[in-house]
């Protein structure tokens, strides 16, 4: 068998709108996996909102979070080709300073196990904790160590210009992506981090020929990874930007389990 890395990103791919995993793809990713492929998670979620979507698909490969500042294996604590890239803090006080100036609704810095917030009033969202045990108000006293990203909701028209006058302040030092699908989302995590760092370190470290490498993605923080991959697809859903650099794309939507029939053809399942 010629061992093939898939690198899925979650919301708008492998999850459907209401942001979960079908049985038809559990058994398919499980299916890759016990035949030997690395089925891995490529997600700009943290590990907190994704380490039970690893849990409920059963597979035994690494994670990529916070869209490749944060690549681990879950069940492999010394795995490795681990990394873990952290932005200085201060850029997180200082727009938190800014945040009004800035026309942020809400500012998040983003840890391994917690997140710090300019707002206890969080949306309703799968993207956010339920249990206050995990949050903190975003301060000096408490923010005491480098986060991992920093993740800001504001008004979808006020993306662009936010973005902007993040890049110019701080371009040397941060890059800035969307995600989140129903509830679109600025990450801003280190220069020159994107998903495509970790596809590339852990196919390496496989030793997984670059054509032996599929990359499945919807939005534009998939944009590196889906060029980079030797087979690039784009969700039926996908944003232009990503169908146009695809090499493929999936005949049907991540609602109507696109990911999974692709991959049942791909690989004659």
């Amino acid at each position: 068998m010629n061992q093939h890395l898939i690198a899925i990103d979650l919301d708008g791919t492998t999850l459907n709108n209401q942001s979960k995993l079908s049985r038809f793809t559990i058994e398919t990713l499980r299916k890759l996996d016990e035949l030997g492929h690395i089925v891995m998670i490529v997600t700009g979620r943290p590990y907190r909102n994704s380490i039970n979507i690893y849990n409920e698909m059963n597979i035994n490969s690494p994670m990529v979070n916070f869209n490749g500042a944060y690549c681990h294996h879950p069940r492999k604590p010394h795995f490795l080709p681990a990394y873990h890239e952290e932005l200085d803090k201060e850029i997180a006080f200082e727009l938190f300073a800014n945040q009004d100036d800035l026309d942020i609704n809400l500012l998040i810095a983003e840890g391994k196990e917690r997140l710090f917030t300019s707002s206890m009033n969080l949306p309703d969202s799968p993207f956010f904790p339920k249990d206050l045990a995990e949050i903190s108000q975003l301060s000096r006293a408490n923010l005491t160590q480098n986060p991992t990203a920093l993740t800001i909701l504001c008004d979808v028209e006020k993306q662009k210009t936010i973005e902007d006058r993040i890049m110019s302040r701080y371009g040397d030092d941060v890059s800035v992506r969307t995600w989140g699908g129903v509830l679109p989302i600025l990450e801003v995590v280190r220069q020159g981090i994107n998903k495509s760092v970790a596809v590339n370190k852990v196919s390496e470290f496989y030793h997984i020929p670059n054509e032996n490498i599929l990359a499945f993605g919807d939005e534009n923080n998939d944009l590196e990874m889906i060029k980079y991959a030797g087979l690039g697809v784009a969700m039926k859903n996908a944003t232009d930007e990503i169908k146009g650099v695809a090499d493929t794309q999936t005949e049907f939507t991540n609602d109507e389990d696109g990911l999974a029939h692709f991959l049942t053809n791909y690989f004659s399942l």
